[in-house]
C-alpha cells in the first residue's frame, strides 16, 4: 500500500524483498528516462532544404522556419512532400489537442499541422499496412490516391534511416527525382547523425511505387527531453552501488546524446548495439555486458540475452519494459518494472511491478522501500527474539534454580499479547529513513537472521532477564511471594519490553536521529500498551483477575529508570559501531 501512494504497484509480495538486493537497472530510454513527449523540433529534405520547428504538444501552435533557401515555394513544396508521408504512414489522431497513438505519430501529424496539412489522410484509400517491429524498424503504408483516376498505388515509408535507405533507389530534388548513388547516400547518413548528435530521434521519409523501389524524402529530428531528477537518480543511484544501463531501440548517436545528457559513462567500449549483441557468443557476452552502459538498436531478444548474461555473472537484474515482446526479458529478470501509462496488458502481466507514472524516478522510490521493508522485518524479528527469549529464560531459570516462578500464568499471557500486539506490528510500519537507498545492495545469500542480529538479541535479552530477576530478587521477602512481589517483576519486565521495542526502531541509528515522533503508530501503540499495564495494575477488577496490587510512584519511577537501560545500553553500543565505522571509512590507502 504505502509503495502504491508512491506510484510502484507490486503484484507479488516478495518482490518488494528482492527490491533491496537489485544491483543492476536496465532501463528504457523513452518514456522511462525522457518525458515521451515527442516534438518534431528540425527537418531535412532530401534536397537539402533545412527547416526548424517551434512550439510544443499536440497541435497547431508553432511555425515552419525554413533555413538557407533560394525558392522559398520550392522548399515549401519540399517540406510539404516529406511532411505528407510522416502523416499518411501514421495511425495517431490528434483531437483537441488530445492524441489518441503513439507519441511519436502524434508529433508528425503535429508538424504537419504547423505546415498548414490538415487531414491529409483523407486524400489517400489505404489498402494495406506493414507495421513497425523493432526488428524491421519501419512501418509502410499502401495507398492509393482518392482523387487521381489513374489510382496508381503508392507506398509511404517511415522508419530508421539505416532501413529505409537501402529500399531507395532515388531521392528527391527540387521537385524532380535523382539516381541515389553511393556517396549521396553517405552525405544522407551523415545528416542523420549530425541531428542525432543533438539527442533527437531520427526518422527518415520515403515514398514509391513498391517497397524496393522507392525515393527517399528526406528526415524528421523529433525531441524527447530526459525527464526531470532523472539525472540525480542515476547518481544516487551509483552512489549505492546499483549500476544504470539504457537499453534503447533508437540510434547511437541518439542514444548516446541523451546518456551523455543524465550522466552515463559513454566510452566507446560501454557502448554496444544490438548487432554487436547477436554475434557475441555467450562468453563475449559475459565479458562485454556487465561494463556496458548504452545499448542502442536493441530488439526484445536482446534483452532478454542481457538479462541471462547479467544474471550469469551473479547479478540481480531490475528490467524495465513496455511492449508485447519484452514479456520475456520481464518475467526473466529478477524484478520485471512494467510501465503503467505506456505498457502493454501483456507486460504488465509478466511484470512484478507497475511505474503508474512511468517515471525513472519511482524506481528509486521503490528500492528505498524494498530496503526499509526488509529492515523493518529484521527489527521486529529482534524485537520478537529478544522478548520471546527473555520470558522463556525467565520462566526456564526460575525452575533451575528452585526459586518460585516469578510471574503467574495470566501474566505470561499478557506479556505475549504485547509482545505480539500492537508495539511489534508498529516496528513494520517504521516509515523509510532518508539514507536507505544509498545502502549498498543487500546480498542474496545474507540469511535475516545474522550473528550481529544474534548478538543483539541476546544482549537484550541478558538485560531483561537479568533486570527482572534482581527485581524479583530484591522484592522476595521470607514470607514467600506477595502479590507485590510478582506485580513488580510483571511490570518491570513489560516496561523492558517498551524499552526494548524503543531500541529495536533501528539497528544502527540513535532514535534522536530517526525521531521520536516519525513513527507515530509506534508512539500509539506503547501508550496503549503502557495503559494497558498501568490499568493492570491500579484497576481493582483487573487486580483480581492478574493477582496484582497497586504500586507507589516511587516503585514507577525506580522500574521506568532501571528498564530504561536496555534502551540506553543500545544506543550507547550503536554510537559506538557509528565511531568505529567511520574511523574506518576515515582510513585510505597510499594509491587513494
Amino acid at each position: 500500500m504505502r509503495m502504491a501512494k508512491r506510484n510502484a504497484i507490486v503484484k507479488k509480495l516478495p518482490t518488494v524483498e528482492t527490491l533491496g538486493c537489485v544491483n543492476v537497472i536496465c532501463s528504457d530510454k523513452t518514456g522511462t528516462i525522457t518525458r515521451n513527449e515527442m516534438t518534431v523540433t528540425v527537418l531535412v529534405t532530401a534536397d537539402g532544404y533545412i527547416a526548424e520547428l517551434t512550439g510544443a504538444g499536440y497541435n497547431d501552435h508553432g511555425q515552419v522556419l525554413l533555413h538557407k533557401c533560394d525558392s522559398s515555394d520550392r522548399a515549401r513544396e519540399s517540406v510539404y512532400k516529406l511532411l505528407e508521408v510522416g502523416a499518411v504512414c501514421n495511425n495517431a489522431v490528434i483531437h483537441n489537442e488530445i492524441l489518441l497513438g503513439q507519441p511519436t505519430e502524434g508529433a508528425l501529424i503535429a508538424a504537419a499541422m504547423k505546415h498548414g496539412m490538415y487531414n491529409v489522410t483523407d486524400r489517400y484509400v489505404r489498402l494495406q499496412e506493414y507495421p513497425f517491429s523493432s526488428e524491421q524498424k519501419m512501418m509502410a503504408v499502401k495507398c492509393i490516391s482518392k482523387y487521381d483516376n489513374d489510382k496508381v498505388e503508392l507506398f509511404f515509408v517511415k522508419g530508421a534511416i539505416e532501413k529505409v535507405l537501402p529500399k531507395c533507389t532515388k531521392y528527391s530534388w527540387n521537385g524532380g527525382v535523382q539516381t541515389l548513388t553511393s556517396k549521396k547516400e553517405q552525405d544522407f547518413i551523415a545528416e542523420a547523425h549530425e541531428i542525432g548528435r543533438k539527442g533527437l530521434r531520427v526518422i527518415a521519409m520515403a515514398r514509391g511505387p513498391t517497397l524496393q523501389d522507392l525515393t527517399y524524402m528526406g528526415i524528421v529530428g523529433i525531441c524527447d527531453p530526459p525527464r526531470p531528477l532523472v539525472r540525480e537518480a542515476i547518481t544516487t543511484l551509483s552512489q549505492s552501488g546499483v549500476q544504470v544501463k539504457m537499453v534503447t531501440g533508437d540510434a547511437e548517436d541518439t542514444a548516446v546524446a541523451i546518456a551523455q545528457t543524465i550522466g552515463l559513462e559513454t566510452l566507446p567500449s560501454q557502448v554496444l548495439s544490438g548487432e554487436q549483441l547477436d554475434s557475441f557468443s555467450e562468453t563475449e557476452l559475459d565479458a562485454a555486458i556487465p561494463h556496458a552502459t548504452v545499448f542502442y538498436r536493441v530488439s526484445p531478444k536482446n534483452k532478454l540475452a542481457i538479462v541471462k548474461s547479467l544474471q550469469r555473472t551473479g547479478h540481480i537484474v531490475g528490467m524495465t519494459g513496455d511492449g508485447v515482446n519484452d514479456g520475456v526479458a520481464l518475467k526473466k529478470a529478477d524484478i520485471g518494472i512494467a510501465m503503467g501509462k505506456n505498457g502493454t496488458d501483456v507486460c504488465k502481466e509478466a511484470a512484478d511491478m507497475i511505474l503508474v507514472d512511468d517515471d525513472f524516478y519511482t524506481i528509486i522510490a521503490a528500492i528505498e522501500e524494498g530496503k526499509s521493508i526488509f529492515y523493518n522485518i529484521r527489527n521486529f524479528v529482534r524485537f520478537q527474539l529478544s522478548t520471546s527469549i527473555a520470558a522463556l529464560s525467565l520462566i526456564a531459570l526460575a525452575t533451575l534454580m528452585s526459586i518460585p516462578n516469578p510471574l503467574n500464568a495470566m501474566q505470561i499471557l499478557w506479556i505475549n499479547i504485547i509482545m505480539d500486539g500492537p508495539p511489534a506490528q508498529s516496528l513494520g510500519v517504521e516509515p523509510v529513513e532518508k539514507d536507505v537507498v544509498k545502502q549498498k545492495p543487500r546480498n542474496t545469500k545474507e540469511p535475516m537472521i545474522t550473528r550481529k542480529l544474534i548478538g543483539n538479541v541476546l544482549l537484550s535479552a541478558l538485560f531483561i532477564i537479568a533486570g527482572t530477576l534482581w527485581v524479583f530478587k530484591k522484592e522476595m521477602s521470607s514470607e514467600g511471594i506477595t502479590a507485590r512481589d510478582t506485580t513488580m517483576t510483571f511490570t518491570c519486565f513489560v516496561f523492558f519490553d517498551m524499552w526494548n521495542a524503543l531500541s529495536c526502531r533501528s539497528q544502527t541509528k540513535s532514535v534522536f536521529q530517526i525521531g521520536f515522533f516519525s513513527n507515530k503508530m509506534f508512539l500509539i501503540a506503547v501508550t496503549l500498551s503502557v495503559i494497558g499495564q498501568l490499568l493492570v495494575v491500579f484497576f481493582p477488577p483487573l487486580q483480581r483477575i492478574f493477582q496484582t496490587e497497586a504500586l507507589t510512584l516511587w516503585d514507577m519511577i525506580f522500574l521506568t529508570t532501571l528498564t530504561s537501560s536496555v534502551w540506553v545500553f543500545s544506543e550507547i553500543k550503536k554510537l559506538a559501531e557509528r565511531c568505529l565505522e567511520q574511523r574506518g571509512k576515515g582510513k585510505r590507502s597510499p594509491l587513494e
